[in-house]
């Protein structure tokens, strides 16, 4: 007899919900052997419909007749884990934006999924959301995984957690952040003497990434000796050219640009047989960076690295990283004096960004300046460099955003103009932490700082988790 009450007021419940929430009443649902008081009767919990009535009623609410018998829909279910599947599908096929959308289906249903199911769905999501440059987004979705109790710390899951928030708090500028969960992560690792997989040095690379953007070069080291050790005594050749490609972030940072080719052209080749497009196609851009760097004039083989590096953006990457390839594409026009070309690659790369990532879009804007100044377009270049000191005013004092300040000032300096040269130079100052200078030592015009080659900006490098701090080199 309980069981009968019980099956009764549920379906009774049930009923109720799914007639209040299409917006029908009690009449809507009579037919001429259903009245009113019969319905009453059955939402209240009093009768059990028989198969003809359920069915009848399913109809009218639209459901199944198991959801109003057990509260479970098979087909339902079914349904909305291909909602899942198809997330995934479109998310590998870089349509993020379906993925979104599939995701956010399947997540509405959550109580009708299994908990596996659910949190696969949250991952897609903020990984989605996180191609899309919509990193608040990204961070909350990441967050809320990364904290739930059933988030089993030093697992293959927490360890991809970590790098994910660390990354995407990285390309939203916030570094202190970046750095804190990175740190924090390693530390409880640390603490649970576990042996140290892959996912677990991937942790440790992401960590060096955001010390190399906060200008921390000493602590990036000391990371990249010790997990060197690490990956060495582990013999994953993944392990090891993480690592290289992450030492290379250290030497590049350092003006060590042959050294950092070096170290990029080994990682490469350990991860040369590896099925991840998108670890390959990252470090192609940024052994094209190198060569750049390096003054190097095999333009054939950047321009190879860099449409490798673009055919895998395009399909797996996101659109912070595109607008990376995107903006060394235009520095190599730039170096080939083809500044027509340069200007299309730039706008690219800003269309990309959306006004996102301010010190990624003013980096592109400086390599749009530059090329307009090439081609004699005065005002128009003037009127760049002005919107390229609006987006470094919305970024705080650090390295990054002082990197960007000196490299845009030697592009005022390389065509002319002093005067709004030292203007940058002071912010650059003042966000690498020195004191403003009071003196104007450029009151004489004097030669640029880079032998007379303008200057572009500095050139996007991105770390094996795919972050992108902005070294100072001379791009061009």
């Amino acid at each position: 007899m309980a069981r009968s009450q019980s099956e009764m007021n549920g379906i009774g419940q049930r009923l109720r919900e799914l007639r209040q929430k299409r917006g029908l009443s009690q009449q809507d649902l009579t037919s001429l052997n259903l009245s009113v008081s019969y319905v009453s009767l059955i939402e209240s919990g009093k009768r059990v419909p028989s198969e003809a009535v359920l069915k009848a009623l399913a109809e009218q609410v639209g459901c199944t007749v198991d959801y109003l018998r057990s509260g479970r829909d098979d087909a339902r279910v079914k349904e909305l884990e291909l909602k899942v599947a198809f997330g995934d599908m479109a998310l590998r096929n870089g349509a993020n934006g379906e993925a979104v959308q599939s995701y956010g289906e399947a997540l509405a249903n959550a109580p009708l999924l299994q908990e596996a199911t659910v949190r696969r769905a949250r991952l897609g999501q903020a990984l989605a959301f996180e191609k899309l440059g919509r990193l608040e987004a990204a961070i909350q979705l990441f967050t809320k995984l990364y904290d739930d109790p059933g988030t089993v710390p030093g697992t293959e899951e927490w360890a991809q957690l970590a790098v994910a928030l660390c990354r995407a708090y990285r390309d939203s500028g916030d570094q202190v952040m970046s750095v804190e969960v990175g740190d924090r992560a390693l530390k409880r690792l640390d603490r649970l003497g576990l042996e140290y997989t892959d996912d677990h040095i991937q942790l440790g690379v992401t960590l060096i990434g955001c010390y190399v953007q906060r200008g921390d070069l000493t602590q990036a080291q000391l990371l990249v000796n010790r997990l060197s050790a690490v990956a060495e005594q582990s013999g994953s050749r993944v392990a090891r050219g993480s690592v290289c490609w992450n030492a290379a972030l250290v030497a590049r940072s350092r003006g060590q640009f042959q050294e950092a080719l070096a170290l990029t052209e080994r990682a490469l080749m350990l991860l040369a047989e590896t099925d991840n497009v998108r670890h390959l196609g990252v470090l192609k851009v940024n052994c094209a960076t190198y060569l750049l760097d390096a003054d190097s004039t095999d333009y054939e083989r950047i321009e190879e690295l860099l449409t490798d590096s673009r055919e895998a953006m395009l399909e797996v990457g996101t659109a912070f990283e595109q607008a990376g390839v995107e903006a060394q594409f235009a520095r190599l026009a730039l170096r080939r004096a083809e500044p027509r070309g340069a200007i299309d690659r730039a706008g690219r790369a800003i269309g990309l960004l959306h006004n996102a990532a301010p010190s990624e879009s003013a980096y592109a804007r400086v390599l749009l300046a530059q090329a307009q100044f090439d081609l004699g377009e005065e005002r128009s270049a003037r009127e760049t460099m002005r919107a390229v000191e609006r987006e470094l005013l919305r970024l705080p004092n650090n390295r990054a955003g002082a990197a960007v300040w000196r490299q845009a000032g030697d592009v005022w300096l390389a065509n002319g103009h002093p005067d709004e040269a030292m203007a940058l130079y002071q912010r650059a100052l003042g966000g690498a932490g020195f004191a403003p200078m009071h003196s104007n030592p450029l009151a004489k015009p004097s030669p640029s700082p880079w032998d007379g080659d303008a200057l572009v900006a500095p050139a996007r490098v991105v770390s094996a988790d795919g972050s992108s701090p902005s070294p100072e080199a001379s791009p061009r």
